[in-house]
C-alpha cells in the first residue's frame, strides 16, 4: 500500500510526550504515529464486534443452541 505523507499540530505538551515515548520504545515519531492509528483502528473494530455480538444475544429462542449445533455437526461426520 502506497504512503502519504501529511502534516499534524500537536500541542506542545502531545509533541513533548510523543518524543518522549518515541525514545523509550526506540521508534520514529512517524512509527509511534503508526502504531497509535493502528490502535485506534483496532478498538474500533472491537467495538463494532461487541455491538454486533451484543445485537444478537437472545436471537435463539429455540431450546439448547449447542445442542442444536452438535446435532447439525453431526451429520457432517456420516458416511
Amino acid at each position: 500500500m502506497a504512503s502519504k505523507r501529511t502534516i499534524i499540530t500537536l500541542s506542545e505538551e502531545d509533541k513533548q510526550w510523543l518524543e518522549s515515548y518515541s525514545r523509550a520504545n526506540q521508534v520514529s515519531l512517524a512509527e509511534a504515529i503508526r502504531q497509535g492509528i493502528r490502535r485506534l483502528k483496532d478498538a474500533e473494530l472491537e467495538k463494532t464486534y461487541r455491538t454486533l455480538v451484543e445485537g444478537t444475544r437472545g436471537i435463539w429462542k429455540e431450546g439448547d443452541g449447542l445442542e442444536y449445533q452438535r446435532e447439525l455437526r453431526s451429520e457432517w461426520h456420516s458416511s
